[in-house]
């Protein structure tokens, strides 16, 4: 035990000494805040306001068209309209475009053109449309002897659903799917994107001990099942500093960043991006801490780290053991272990959507699959969605299927480590693996 405990610390120490893992954990965080920030300036800046002029040779719109903080309608007579649209007048006229409504047919419209220097967003381009149906439906209307008042009070104060919960002690919480879906995503690909480094990362690790026969030194005094030991739980060891780093450094900086932003500015941010006034920040965290039960979701996320990294680790030191310096050989064996955390990552957006359905079911509880399908699917509620059983069922499974795999991949390490200059297929793995030695 001793010795494999030497090489946990070996391999911990050689990797969060490096200059790469300093220069990650530090400046990923400051990359993200970064993205957000410059996307937060650039919707704030960058959004579109046109100023357009508008000739309505139907009479119908006339004064109608409501301007807004992107938007500014210009009504312009056939003078005007016929000066700023002569060739070689588009360059002086100071309106962005020219918005042509002529003699429509109020039941089928056709011929409105909106003619301009440069293109509109899609944005814009969907308000202007929204302008000119609204003036038509409220046309319609009148011509229908339908009393516009009435029917916009009866559309008035539509109704918002309320999701409440039913707890263990029977006491109803409200609940949101956005915020378990925001939960579910997040600890969903977090787990993908852990899982997928640091296995890919216990891979290169024995593939380059074996290739630079350094595995041959420390095998004539250490047993082979611990040097496989040592190096998946000591890069392990890295991935949870790593990861507890990048929280501690996400936290802060989010509460940095929130003591900065005016409301004005989320505001603004909002209604560039067409998405409505959104809820303050401080709103948005109290809301998911009283809908989401914190402890679990951390505990869970722990085991799903813990027993999908252990799960995976071992395969891919089993397969490094096996390859040599080629790295198309790689590849090839590497592709059977990876292909399962693409799916789960594929599977995830039905999971989320259907967290009850049969799919979520099945993924969350095959080992390939679950640490990432699970954790997708607890923020929506336990033991509500997921009952108490399938979460037991689902750490049992994974539990025995690591400790399983730990103990094939052992086989297969101890033979491969030593194999060079031979191409090994999973047939010739799985013999290794079974054989009696």
């Amino acid at each position: 035990m001793s010795k494999t405990l030497i090489i946990i610390k070996r391999e911990y120490l050689t990797r969060i000494r490096n200059k790469a893992f300093i220069f990650s954990t530090l400046f990923t965080p400051l990359f993200f805040f970064g993205i957000i920030a410059l996307s937060t300036y650039m919707g704030v800046k960058s959004s579109e306001e046109l100023n357009i002029a508008v000739y309505d040779e139907s009479g119908m719109f006339a004064g109608q068209l409501e301007n807004s903080k992107r938007i500014h309608y210009h009504w312009v007579p056939r003078e005007v309209y016929e000066v700023i649209t002569a060739p070689g007048e588009e360059e002086k006229t100071e309106f962005d475009g020219v918005l042509f409504i002529p003699l429509i047919d109020i039941e089928k419209p056709s011929g409105i053109t909106y003619t301009s220097r440069k293109q509109m967003g899609i944005l814009s381009q969907e308000k202007v449309n929204d302008d000119l149906n609204a003036v038509l439906e409220r046309t319609r209307m009148i011509r229908a002897d339908i009393d516009t008042a009435k029917l916009a009070a009866v559309k008035a104060n539509p109704v918002s659903l309320v999701q409440k919960t039913i707890g263990d002690d029977g006491a109803d919480k409200e609940a949101n799917a956005g915020v378990s879906l925001i939960a579910g995503y997040g600890a969903g690909f977090l787990i993908y994107f852990i899982i997928l480094i640091y296995g890919s990362m216990v891979m290169r690790g024995v593939m380059e001990e074996k290739t630079n026969r350094i595995a041959e030194v420390i095998v004539s005094s250490v047993r082979p099942v611990q040097l496989m030991m040592g190096k998946i739980i000591g890069i392990g060891a890295v991935g949870i500093t790593q990861f507890l780093i990048w929280l501690v450094l996400l936290v802060a900086g989010y509460g940095v960043v929130m003591s900065f932003v005016s409301p004005d500015t989320i505001q603004q941010v909002a209604e560039a991006q067409q998405a409505g006034p959104g809820m303050e920040a401080a709103q948005q965290l109290q809301l998911a801490t009283a809908q989401l039960n914190i402890p679990l979701l951390l505990g869970a996320f722990l085991f799903y780290f813990l027993g999908g990294y252990l799960f995976y680790a071992s395969l891919f030191a089993a397969v490094g053991s096996a390859v040599n310096d080629d790295p198309q050989d790689a590849q090839t064996m590497m592709m059977p272990v990876t292909m399962p955390i693409i799916l789960s990552i594929v599977v995830l957006t039905s999971a989320i959507n259907n967290p009850g359905g049969p799919l979520a079911f099945w993924c969350s509880i095959i080992p390939f699959t679950s640490p990432v399908i699970m954790m997708a699917r607890l923020p929506f509620g336990v033991p509500g969605t997921v009952p108490w059983w399938e979460l037991g069922l689902s750490v049992v499974v994974l539990t025995g299927s690591f400790l399983f795999t730990t103990w094939l991949s052992a086989r297969i390490y101890r033979t491969g480590i030593l194999l060079y200059g031979k191409k090994v297929t999973w047939k010739e793995m799985f013999r290794w693996a079974f054989s009696k030695q």
